[in-house]
């Protein structure tokens, strides 16, 4: 296994759509468990194909405490959704940034896994959240397109200080 290049906003390939993914081989396992590697290593609990510039449509997540719940979304699609909840959400590809978002309180998903095989599963509160965020960077959205011109503008000028500040010391 090995840790993989994060992509950090603004790079343009962040808003690449990524393609569904066809052959379900050795490969593609490989590269499950290096997104795996990679998300833990960042103290990450989600990452999407897109931020490690593999534009193909697969998701890792494992928002347990122990590290020992890994989800792994291939090909995935939103079939229904209810309710609404607002989530302080960060993001990989902005590190240290973090903002209010509303998204829905329950998902059900129809994906498939790492072999190929077709799985439906519903989703609720954090983790909910937390698919539909990495789904979004699977169509090429990031979740600061989810804010005001205003508070993206605030919070984008917050990263380029850090990089600054990060870059002098």
């Amino acid at each position: 296994m090995s840790v993989l290049t994060i992509i950090e906003f603004p790079d343009p390939r962040l808003r690449t759509k990524a393609e569904p993914v066809r052959v379900f081989d050795a490969d593609l396992k490989q590269f499950v468990a290096d997104m795996f590697e990679t998300m833990y290593e960042a103290n990450g609990v989600g990452l999407a194909a897109t931020q490690v510039n593999v534009h193909q449509q697969v998701l890792v997540a494992d928002m347990s405490e122990e590290r020992n719940e890994p989800l792994v979304l291939i090909n995935a699609q939103i079939v229904e959704k209810d309710g609404a909840q607002v989530y302080q959400e960060g993001c990989l590809s902005f590190p240290g940034i973090y903002a209010d978002v509303t998204r829905a309180l329950k998902v059900k998903v129809k994906a498939q896994d790492v072999d190929g095989n077709t799985i439906e599963r519903e989703f609720e509160g954090p983790l909910a959240v937390c698919i539909q965020h990495e789904m979004d960077h699977l169509a090429g959205k990031v979740f600061v397109d989810y804010l005001s011109p205003l508070k993206r503008s605030m919070l984008l000028k917050r990263l380029e200080k850090q990089r600054k500040q990060a870059a002098s010391a």
